[in-house]
């Protein structure tokens, strides 16, 4: 078992794939050999994190999650606690597993009530787990929820926080808020995108003693991958600023102009060799003071140079035009903001944008829900209902990689295994941060990465950087840079 960080890649199973491994195992294992792996796991964790728990309340639904929650509270009991136990099902309900571990807690000497109890010092949700669905608010397992959700005293969810979407992240109204998750057997993406990462909190993770890379399981591929750290660049000493790239920044229509200088000043600090800046406003100044090592250019000027470019940042409606010349002939071009808002709106750019790919350039884009739900024409709810999905189709549709940003940033590119960002929090939604993203993008791309490593890297670093703010200070955009 161990804790799930931010430092290690982890392959994803959904809802179907974990149940294709779980059969896969059944078949090579003597009866209730999972479900007693799972509630021994369930058990030493319960102890570890609350030592000093007395009493403790397990509450169980009417499958297998629940037979984990009995099988655990055998081995509690044994230990000295004080289980008492409510359940969603009956034994001559239960599948033939949780009914095996009913009755061993039935003998170690847990107690059944019929009742949530009002005194516990530890709750175990085990009430849905994968099976998890939307909520009935007038079911009694609403109410259930509600008491865990409102004891106050720390909740440990098993493989789910009950209600919570093991493929989307998504929950309704109803859905327990868990302190501590469990995942056992399979890692699965609901608990890193969406809704989930504040509903699962801390996630833990236990294969039960299975090699899911194995030849067994060779056949159930991941759903997606939660991003790792990667490895830092390293800059020769014999080498020069021609080394590293030049990036094109074009955008900050009048009064935008913050955008572009952010993206400029975010590629310039992601160590591109050279950071062009055209602004669409005439009137802007000839230097950024601040900044001098920009070199400002006019958008016309940056376009016939051909370089790697971030459009969109702060561009308006001025974005036709510079959007055709870079579709045409930019081989590596990042697409955010306005660009985007400008793609959804002319067929004729979403074609040009489509054949790209046919020459070996790379494209970027970068949008956040309602920009890809503009892309798409659909809604903001319906792109956030499955972010996976949706990115996705986008980046199968426009044959380009995506970063559809938001509570786990999913980086989508066809022919490759989706990724969920695990890093960033809440302090970077705020005006900003996403164009310091795009020129994190851009620099990485004019240091020579591949679409997908440049996205994945720059996603990763951008919501690390906001991880290690101090918890109590806001983040600007600005200081984000």
């Amino acid at each position: 078992m161990r804790r799930i960080d931010a430092l290690h890649a982890e392959a994803l199973y959904g809802s179907s794939a974990t149940r294709q491994l779980e059969h896969l195992a059944q078949s090579q294992l003597p009866a209730h050999t999972l479900m007693q792996r799972a509630g021994l796991a369930l058990a030493r964790l319960a102890l570890a994190l609350t030592p000093h728990s007395q009493r403790i309340w397990l509450a169980c639904g009417p499958g297998n999650n629940g037979g984990d929650g009995f099988e655990a509270a055998m081995h509690l009991q044994a230990w000295g606690k004080s289980c008492v136990i409510t359940s969603l099902g009956s034994l001559d309900t239960l599948p033939c597993d949780a009914a095996a571990s009913w009755v061993r807690a039935q003998a170690a000497g847990a107690t059944w009530l019929q009742e949530p109890p009002d005194n516990f010092d530890l709750c175990i949700d085990a009430l849905l787990g994968v099976g998890s669905r939307p909520i009935d608010s007038n079911h009694r397992l609403a109410d259930w929820i509600h008491h865990i959700n409102c004891s106050q005293q720390l909740v440990l969810s098993v493989d789910l926080p009950s209600g919570l979407s093991a493929d989307t992240g998504t929950c309704g109204p109803v859905c327990v808020r868990a302190n501590h998750t469990l995942s056992l057997l399979t890692l699965k993406p609901g608990l890193f995108i969406a809704q989930g990462r504040d509903m699962a909190a801390t996630v833990w993770f236990d294969p039960l003693g299975l090699d899911l890379t194995s030849a067994l399981f060779a056949n159930t591929k991941p759903d997606a991958g939660l991003l790792g750290q990667h490895a830092h660049f390293m800059r020769l000493h014999a080498s020069h600023k021609g080394s590293y790239g030049d990036v094109a920044i074009i955008g900050g229509a009048p009064g935008m102009a913050g955008s572009a200088l952010l993206a400029a000043t975010a590629a310039l600090h992601s160590g591109a060799g050279r950071i062009f800046l055209g602004l669409l406003d005439s009137a802007a100044p000839a230097v950024d003071v601040l900044h001098p090592e920009l070199m400002l250019r006019s958008p016309a000027a940056l376009l016939a140079a051909n370089l790697c470019t971030v459009i969109g940042c702060g561009g308006a409606d001025l974005l036709k035009e510079p959007l055709t010349q870079c579709l045409a002939q930019s081989a590596a071009l990042v697409i955010d903001a306005d660009g985007l808002n400008t793609l959804a709106g002319e067929p004729e750019l979403k074609t040009m944008l489509n054949s790209r790919a046919q020459q070996g350039w790379c494209t970027v884009l970068t949008p956040h829900p309602l920009e890809a739900a503009r892309l798409l024409g659909c809604s903001t709810n319906h792109i956030q209902s499955d972010r996976l999905a949706c990115a996705h189709e986008l980046a199968h549709q426009f044959n380009c990689t995506v970063v559809l940003k938001g509570s786990g940033t999913v980086v989508a590119q066809p022919g490759e295994v989706t990724r969920i960002n695990p890093t960033g929090n809440a302090k970077l939604a705020t005006a900003g941060t996403g164009d310091v993203l795009a020129g994190m993008i851009g620099a990485r791309l004019a240091l020579g990465l591949s679409a997908l490593e440049a996205a994945c890297q720059a996603v990763y670093t951008h919501g690390r950087l906001a991880d290690a703010w101090p918890p109590t200070q806001h983040l600007s955009a600005s200081q984000l840079v």
